[in-house]
């Protein structure tokens, strides 16, 4: 017996009234209250599979940039890009039409090679196209292989489907719009804040190199992905302030005095005002980022002369990235240390400049933090 067809005795059931019901409003509700793409893709394509009673089920987008359809949720494999236009997929997205058959292998408009690489096969089909607010096609639901006993999928399913897909367009296109925004902010954030460091001579690779040793840190202390991500993102801004210095503080080449000093660390307050009244979240954690990464452990840092945990762990984390990432780093009125003597003044200043929690996770996480200061050394961003 073929691979997808189960036995005799294993044979499901369509959903009664109440079942689909419950399916409808578990999956709409996990839906309603989840932000990521992927996630509510995976949510829709098992919606889509439990309702129709199918082995598989798929969410098809449009890549109008690349003009493919992708999905990077098709149960049983990973990611799959197929040209715009070819496949049952294809012929129904473009056409706007729905497309069920009973066998695919006597359907020409079948594109057989993932079968052929999986081993799987694939018989009864249903596609459906959605659509968004607007009414434009941005994707379809498939369907493979009914699980019931007739193994062909109904006009009901059909409808079921159609149900589901229009429910999902109009998800999708307010994920796809949030997660554009978020994309905008972290690239607004990362220019702004190669702009502050431009002005004082660091790199941008310097606030890359920031951003992913905070990501480290973070993972490290046990935060969420999500907030780790979130501080990647934020951390870049840590010195925005500095474009409010002058150029004559800024690039000095020898030390400073104790009156442009003074004024240098001004540069934390000007950040943190900049930042502060935006309602957005990662511009809000970019301004706590801005504000307290010169606070110190022992209460002697900048701008508040916060200690301990009175100090955001955002701030923590993005001060010791940051001296270490400056400290390694060559410029033109300094030499980078070596790394031998960068570990001995954190060790030195474990409890003192920085959180002790933070210090025992760097040094944990020092081959990958290593990884990144190679990956984005300063040598790539001159050639």
């Amino acid at each position: 017996m073929d691979e997808y067809l189960p036995e005799s005795n294993s044979y499901k059931l369509d959903l009664s009234p109440e079942q689909m019901l419950k399916v409808i409003f578990e999956y709409t509700a996990k839906i309603a209250n989840e932000k990521k793409l992927e996630a509510v893709l995976v949510l829709m394509a098992n919606m889509g599979r439990e309702m129709v009673v199918a082995d598989r089920c798929t969410v098809w987008l449009i890549d109008a940039v690349r003009n493919e359809l992708f999905t990077v949720v098709a149960h049983g494999v990973g990611e799959i890009r197929i040209p715009y236009g070819s496949g049952l997929v294809g012929s129904a997205i473009s056409k706007g039409q729905p497309i069920f058959i009973d066998d695919a292998y006597n359907d020409p408009r079948h594109n057989s090679d993932n079968d052929q690489k999986t081993g799987y096969v694939t018989k009864s089909i249903m596609t459906i196209p959605f659509c968004n607010n607007q009414g434009e096609v941005i994707g379809a639901y498939q369907a493979i292989n009914k699980l019931t006993e007739k193994q062909t999928f109904s006009a009901l399913d059909m409808e079921y489907l159609a149900l589901a897909a229009a429910y999902s367009g109009k998800s999708l296109e307010s994920i796809m719009l949030h997660e554009e925004i978020i994309e905008t902010q972290k690239e607004i954030i990362l220019a702004m804040g190669q702009i502050g460091e431009g002005r004082s001579k660091e790199t941008g690779n310097h606030v890359n190199r920031v951003a992913h040793y905070s990501y480290i840190l973070a993972i490290g202390l046990g935060m969420s992905e999500s907030e780790a991500s979130m501080l990647r993102s934020a951390s870049p801004m840590h010195d925005i302030g500095k474009v409010a210095i002058p150029d004559a503080i800024l690039q000095k080449p020898g030390k400073l005095t104790a009156d442009e000093f003074e004024k240098m660390k001004e540069h934390a307050d000007i950040g943190y005002r900049l930042l502060r009244n935006s309602k957005r979240q990662l511009l809000q954690a970019a301004a706590t980022v801005a504000w307290q990464h010169h606070e110190k452990w022992n209460g002697t840092g900048y701008p508040q002369g916060l200690a301990g945990e009175h100090i955001h762990i955002y701030g923590r984390i993005t001060a010791l990235a940051d001296v270490f990432d400056a400290l390694g780093s060559s410029r033109v009125y300094k030499e980078a240390w070596p790394l031998e003597r960068i570990l001995e003044l954190i060790n030195e200043e474990r409890g003192r400049h920085f959180d002790p929690r933070v210090v025992d996770v760097f040094l944990e996480q020092l081959p990958l933090i290593l990884e990144v200061k190679d990956r984005f050394n300063d040598h790539l961003e001159t050639e």
